[in-house]
């Protein structure tokens, strides 16, 4: 930790600025989904949530496998970098998809990509700063994540009406910016594991031997499976545009860019809360936080209200999302690391498949109000289990 970028190591920086490039060139692309599949396309809402969850499902199961042989190879930055790579070539093609199973098939490979890059990723990032500095540096990275996350959509905003709402074009401009996040990675220096045991084959010892960390796993699971797809949420605004006889959709970008903008601003403080408070703490009032968005969202009716909850809804994200993951750091040996976090993303990922079929389903027989509702009351649940289930880390 002798190398310090704003009192931040110098791996943790620029895995930072990773997330930030990645993300904005992502971002860019997934606030304008929904009306390019939806509009464009004439997607169902169950067809986007179909999409949305069976992408992360699929990359779920990526990120066990990739955090294990990250383990055994005692490599993080080489397979990440291959994860990003992939996950950015997609993009361009997005340009050229015209039907439901193209842009399935391109959100799959992008997804594959990201369950290729997320653990040996975290385990990197867990190994580059200390125990007492993990809520901070996780928290740090995922408000750049969300940094890039806002400012993909404020690009877009601005972007379309200069390009005449050219989709295709912006999916193309998205490309060039994704590009950036490969380039950082030449900062970034590899770990050495001196006199650390090498894991040597797959199996999931860390589930049978640590009961604490299993318990942590079910209780992140249960809220996981109340988490609706953000693509899936944003028809809410569309909908409601719709409905007033709006015709112009420039205004979906922004309720991203709200949400992301909430995340930036929150969530390196939360993170300091919680290496302070507790993380367990941080992470309840996050799961507070994501029932009050829900049940606002089922109730809203108007943009401007839509948009005061989808803010809301940025604070779960920056209570939950990097605080998470630095818990899962603390509870996992060293020679598991990566593995942990595979682990953890996973169930994250397969909560969010069953999350985004059902939240689906019930939007396209009953209506958003019902999806909602649903993610008011299983977050509750899962709000629950987590007190039930988890301790203090």
């Amino acid at each position: 930790m002798k190398e310090k970028i704003l009192g931040l190591h110098k791996n943790v920086f620029f895995l930072g600025l990773v997330s930030l490039f990645n993300d904005f060139s992502s971002q860019m692309i997934q606030s304008v989904m929904p009306v390019f599949l939806g509009v464009i396309l004439g997607v169902p809402p169950l067809g986007i949530g179909i999409i949305e969850g069976a992408a992360d499902a699929v990359a779920s199961f990526l990120k066990i496998v990739s955090g294990w042989l990250s383990d055994k190879m005692r490599r993080r930055k080489n397979i990440a970098v291959f994860g990003y790579a992939l996950s950015v070539s997609t993009r361009p093609f997005l340009a050229f998809a015209a039907t439901f199973a193209q842009v399935f098939g391109l959100r799959v490979v992008d997804r594959i990509g990201k369950g290729v890059r997320d653990a040996p990723r975290d385990a990197l990032l867990a190994e580059s700063t200390s125990k007492e500095e993990l809520g901070k540096s996780f928290g740090y990275h995922r408000a750049m994540d969300a940094l890039g996350a806002t400012l993909g959509p404020l690009a877009a905003f601005l972007i379309l009406p200069a390009i005449y709402f050219n989709y295709r074009l912006l999916f193309f401009i998205a490309f060039g910016i994704g590009l950036l996040s490969i380039f950082s990675f030449i900062f970034v220096s590899e770990k050495h594991f001196d006199g650390v045991r090498r894991v040597q084959r797959f199996n999931l010892r860390l589930l049978r031997e640590n009961k604490r960390f299993v318990f942590y796993i079910l209780a992140i699971f249960i809220f996981g499976l109340g988490t609706l797809p953000i693509t899936l949420m944003l028809l809410h605004p569309v909908e409601i545009i719709a409905s007033n006889g709006g015709v112009s959709f420039v205004g979906i970008p922004l309720a991203y860019f709200i949400y992301s903008g909430t995340f930036v601003l929150t969530a390196i403080p939360l993170g300091k809360i919680s290496d302070k408070l507790g993380k367990r703490f941080v992470i309840s009032t996050g799961f507070v936080f994501a029932i009050i968005a829900y049940l606002g969202l089922a109730l809203s009716s108007t943009f401007i209200v839509a948009l005061l909850f989808f803010a809301v809804f940025g604070l779960y994200s920056a209570a939950t999302d990097g605080v998470e993951r630095a818990i899962a750091a603390r509870l996992v040996s060293d020679d598991m690391l990566a593995t942990g976090e595979g682990i953890l993303n996973a169930a994250v990922g397969v909560s969010s498949l069953l999350a985004g079929l059902i939240g689906g389903l019930l939007w396209t027989i009953f209506g958003a109000q019902a999806a909602f509702l649903y993610g008011a009351a299983l977050s509750f649940v899962g709000l629950i289990a987590f007190l039930i289930f988890s301790f203090r880390a």
